[in-house]
């Protein structure tokens, strides 16, 4: 089992920054991706932002040069989500996550207990 404990939410001016923290604990061997996802009310939930295999990173369009993913060098254990120039829009809870390899082909997905993050306008 891997637990996930976010941290860094809260409220914030457009315009402003933020930055969420992930750290990683338990069985933590063969994690090949982490990121976030985020839910705004109403919405389903998206992909933020994630670091693949190591070093490759993906983000939603939306949030392209604004926000950055970046993880511990020295605990490869915690990941960082650094949010720039926050708008109404980025207003949601978001979730850290960590998909780990159990088996060939086979993948488990584990889930943060969330943060809310509030952009007022």
């Amino acid at each position: 089992q891997v637990q996930l404990v976010e941290s860094g939410g809260g409220l914030v001016q457009a315009g402003g920054s933020l930055r969420l923290s992930c750290t990683a604990s338990g069985s933590i061997f063969s994690i090949n991706a982490m990121g976030w996802y985020r839910q705004a009310l109403g919405n389903q939930r998206e992909l933020v932002a994630a670091i693949i295999s190591g070093d490759r990173t993906s983000f939603a369009d939306s949030v392209k040069g604004r926000f950055t993913i970046s993880r511990d060098g020295a605990k490869n254990t915690v990941y960082y989500l650094q949010m720039n120039n926050l708008k109404a829009e980025d207003t949601a809870v978001y979730y850290c996550f960590a998909d780990q390899t159990i088996a060939l082909g086979s993948q488990r997905r584990y889930w943060g207990q969330g943060t809310q993050v509030t952009v007022s306008s």
